[in-house]
């Protein structure tokens, strides 16, 4: 007699989801510090347009050194893609700021009328400019070969933020969560991953509750400088904890734990760094000058007071030099802490969930211009 017995068809057991998958990150701390402060003094001597080709580097160094389930991602970005972004975005831009210009001119009256317009233009601009750089940086991101891609029009995208922007306005700040839920429910929904659609489930109730004691208390935090670093310190560390928890890429998402104080040490690096270098400054100033004026035999009020361009010309000369250094030094330590180290702090702290979901993924979508990056850079609010 056969005791074996069979399952019916259909019923067989669902296998038990895989645990969470971590995020590592491998950079070297030291090799970027070092890659960040060669390209720092290239900058200077190309007059800045040596950034294009360092930002490339940083986000190549970031992305390679990003393994989700053991795979690295890559950037495929180039410099010179930036650059002409940014030259093609120039073009736009500078006729606009001609305009305004020859207008302002023309009719010195209403010069003041006349800057409202501008101020509302670019406003809507820099939205466009970030909604169309982080879409440039999408279709130069590949993981397991499968690229990130990106739909959407950028100037929904930036209408939307300037009719949220007013009315956080009119509220006094009470409705940036439901603003920054909207604008990442916008982009999400619009990037895609091969043929994964992305998602963004985190909503403006649960970030407000994350912070609404922050917004009672901003205003203690301007008047108390010292408070002021561990609000925002605070803030951003409770944003980045709510944005990561609401991804979603077709049926894979994210968790963080991180910590409401994870950024507190890296801002107050960088502020003592800044008054470091700034006493650094200070002392070169007053040492220059007492220089000069001990070589020229001239007293401070000769060299300052004269009225003869001429006398002053050395001392013009030390202060440019003084303050490009101060700004490139600034820039690498802006760099190492709130790029590479933060980077490095939050993804420590990050989960994926039902990696599995992207193992049958397809290739799709096309690649995007650099134009976007361009106005970025152009109207300066350019991210990573």
């Amino acid at each position: 007699m056969n005791d074996m017995q069979w399952a019916p068809i259909g019923s067989e057991p669902v296998p038990p989801p895989l645990p969470p998958t971590r995020v590592d990150f491998t950079g070297n701390r030291s090799g970027f510090f070092n890659m960040v402060a060669k390209g720092a003094m290239l900058e200077l001597v190309t007059f800045g347009f040596y950034r294009f080709w360092l930002v490339t580097d940083v986000r190549r160094h970031l992305w390679s050194n990003t393994a989700i389930d053991g795979d690295a991602a890559e950037y495929t970005g180039r410099g010179k893609e930036l650059l002409v972004g940014f030259l093609f975005a120039l073009a736009i831009l500078v006729p606009i700021y001609l305009a305004y210009f020859l207008i302002g001119i023309e009719f010195e009256r209403w010069q003041g009328f006349a800057s409202t317009p501008l101020f509302i233009s670019f406003y809507a601009f820099g939205h466009f400019a970030i909604f169309r750089a982080r879409r440039y940086r999408l279709t130069r991101t590949v993981w397991r070969g499968v690229r990130f891609w990106m739909d959407g029009s950028g100037w929904a995208y930036a209408f939307r933020a300037m009719a949220w922007g007013l009315l956080v306005f009119l509220t006094l700040g009470l409705a940036l969560p439901w603003r920054e839920a909207s604008l990442e429910r916008y982009k999400m929904r619009h990037t895609h991953f091969g043929d994964l659609r992305g998602d963004f489930e985190g909503n403006g109730w649960t970030f407000f509750k994350r912070g609404w004691w922050l917004w009672l208390l901003s205003p203690i935090a301007l008047i108390i400088f010292p408070l002021a670093p561990f609000f925002y310190a605070e803030f951003k560390a409770r944003e980045w904890r709510w944005w990561l928890d609401g991804i979603r890429i077709g049926g894979v998402s994210l968790s963080s734990e991180l910590p409401h104080n994870a950024f507190y040490g890296l801002y107050w690096k960088v502020i003592g760094w800044w008054v470091l270098l700034s006493m650094i400054f200070g002392a070169y100033l007053a040492g220059s000058t007492a220089l000069v004026l001990q070589l020229s035999g001239l007293s401070a009020e000769q060299l300052f007071g004269s009225g003869d361009p001429a006398r002053s010309i050395p001392m013009l000369v030390i202060m440019v030099i003084g303050y490009f250094a101060l700004a490139l030094a600034v820039n690498i330590v802006m760099r190492v802490y709130l790029q590479r180290d933060l980077w490095a702090r939050v993804l420590e702290t990050v989960q994926v969930n039902n990696i599995a979901a992207a193992a049958d993924v397809r290739g799709s979508g096309e690649l995007a211009s650099a134009l976007g990056e361009g106005f970025a850079d152009g109207l300066d609010v350019a991210g990573f």
